[in-house]
């Protein structure tokens, strides 16, 4: 081959690998995605893992945040232990005292020395977030509220829990009552995974109690396909909170979303971060856009 002839033919040559070269940065250089924040950098915290507990996505989720209402969570491991060991039956009358009579709403409102059956105390916290039944629980099996809380502490360690201090049983504020979203993700796979049998009662919106309809307010349920609880929780201090378990087609996920200026905001950015990672884009980056900012 002459060269007058060659010299097009490697020109050719690199010009495609050039081209090929293009092509392979393009497809490899990550791309950013927005997502909206509903709340302030110094309250959101928010963490999405799969069924294997990997994580999936996270934000601030190791930073010190208010657990409010989530609290119950911890109330509710240790009352469903107390049935799997045999200490209580679902049918065992929890006696209900002045203090817990008169813990401020939301509450059943029971009177000083009325009784609630541990079956009813179960939906009266996942459903209603009753303040007063979750201290006579604290109370029945603690003997003390603040015992009962050194129990729930000591029960976060040891499942993994290594942030989280438990002041009260129901999620009242406390200013020495602190978690994490990890904790709480942590403390969510452990309820389902502990104690399936008793799950669904997360799942219920609704339950009836001494011929009242008592309705629930966690509005994620019924709202995405595969979201079968947790639990949802407010207090000022700490903004709207959520743990979403989610369980359809083959897939898993626990989702924690904390400081939410709204609950309206909070589900939505739940239903967002779930189809963001049941079909996660491959090569992103996400930048997270908080409340406030433009």
């Amino acid at each position: 081959m002459s060269r007058p002839r060659l010299f097009p033919l490697i020109q050719k040559f690199v010009a495609a690998f050039a081209l090929l070269v293009l092509v392979a940065g393009c497809t490899t250089t990550p791309t950013e995605t927005m997502l909206a924040v509903p709340a302030p950098a110094q309250k959101y915290a928010a963490m999405v893992i799969d069924g294997s507990g990997r994580t999936l996505f996270e934000a601030n989720s190791t930073a010190p945040r208010y657990p409010a209402s989530l609290t119950k969570m911890m109330t509710l491991y240790l009352l469903f232990e107390a049935l799997e060991q045999g200490r209580i039956s679902k049918t065992t009358p929890i006696p209900v005292s002045a203090n817990a009579a008169r813990q401020p709403p939301t509450k059943l409102r029971f009177m000083r020395g009325e009784t609630i059956d541990v079956d009813s105390a179960i939906r009266a916290i996942t459903v209603k977030s009753a303040n007063d039944v979750a201290v006579a629980v604290a109370e029945y099996l603690g003997g003390s509220e603040q015992t009962f809380a050194a129990m729930m502490t000591a029960k976060a360690r040891q499942i993994g829990m290594r942030s989280t201090v438990f002041r009260n049983a129901s999620g009242l504020p406390d200013a020495g009552q602190l978690t994490t979203a990890r904790d709480m993700a942590v403390l969510g796979t452990a309820l389902r995974a502990r104690f399936p049998q008793h799950f669904h009662y997360f799942s219920e919106s609704d339950f009836m109690f001494r011929g009242r309809l008592v309705r629930g307010h966690n509005d994620m349920l019924g709202r995405v396909r595969g979201v079968n609880g947790i639990k949802t929780g407010y207090i000022r201090a700490s903004g709207f909170n959520i743990v979403t378990s989610y369980d359809a087609d083959g897939r898993r996920l626990i989702l924690v979303v904390m400081g939410a200026d709204s609950a309206r905001q909070r589900n939505d950015h739940v239903e967002a971060l779930i189809q963001r990672n049941l079909s996660p884009a491959s090569n992103t980056t996400t930048r997270l856009l908080y409340a406030g900012e433009q």
